[in-house]
Order: structure tokens, then C-alpha cells, then sequence
């Protein structure tokens, strides 16, 4: 990674965060929760530039622009939502049980050639 692109992400991250003060105390409240969780769970869009949580700022500043409170846009169940919106993506906990699996399986087919 280039200097340049470093510099070009830190923008686009204090220009998010620009949006997400602009909005009403409640809906920053969540997106910042929202924003925990992904980095908890670690979807892989979250490394693919902004997306997934400009994609969220945007729907906020939708319902925001509407007059809605943040959980008629989440719902109230906001981890189900968080769910929702990366059911079909790729998390690194995946990634993490997949080597796990792969791993085990190795060891039980070097015990299974040792005792053959």
C-alpha cells in the first residue's frame, strides 16, 4: 500500500465521519454500535474501501431526512439487521474456521497414514 492511498483512505474515512456527525444523536448511537459489530464480526467488504458503512450512513440520512427514528429504519432488533445486511459476504471468522478445518484435516490424515 502506497502512501498515497493511505492518505486517500484516511480522507474518505473523516469524510464519513463528517456525515455520521451530521446526523440526529440516535441514528449516531447506532451506526456507531453497527460500525463495532462489523469490526467484531469482520465482514470482507470492510476492507474494500467504504461501502458496506457508506452504504449504511446512506439509508440513515434517508430515514433521518424523513423524519423516521433509527429503529423504524433498523428495526429494533439492530444485530438482526447487522446480520441481515451480510448474511451472503464472507467474514474473517470464516476465513479463520476454514484453515481451522483444513488444519484438522491434515492431522487426521497423518495419523491415518501413520497407523496404516
Amino acid at each position: 500500500m502506497r502512501i498515497r492511498d493511505i492518505i486517500e483512505g484516511k480522507k474518505e474515512w473523516r469524510a464519513l465521519m463528517a456525515r455520521v456527525k451530521a446526523l440526529p444523536q440516535d441514528y449516531q448511537i447506532v451506526y456507531k454500535e453497527i460500525r463495532k459489530y462489523f469490526f467484531k464480526v469482520g465482514p470482507l467488504e470492510l476492507t474494500d474501501g467504504t461501502g458496506l458503512l457508506s452504504g449504511i450512513i446512506d439509508l440513515f440520512e434517508e430515514g433521518a431526512a424523513l423524519g423516521k427514528g433509527v429503529l423504524e429504519v433498523t428495526g429494533s432488533d439492530v444485530a438482526a439487521f447487522c446480520d441481515d445486511l451480510i448474511k451472503d459476504s464472507k467474514t474473517y471468522a470464516d476465513i479463520y474456521q476454514e484453515s481451522v478445518n483444513q488444519e484438522g484435516d491434515k492431522a487426521i490424515k497423518k495419523v491415518t497414514d501413520i497407523t496404516k
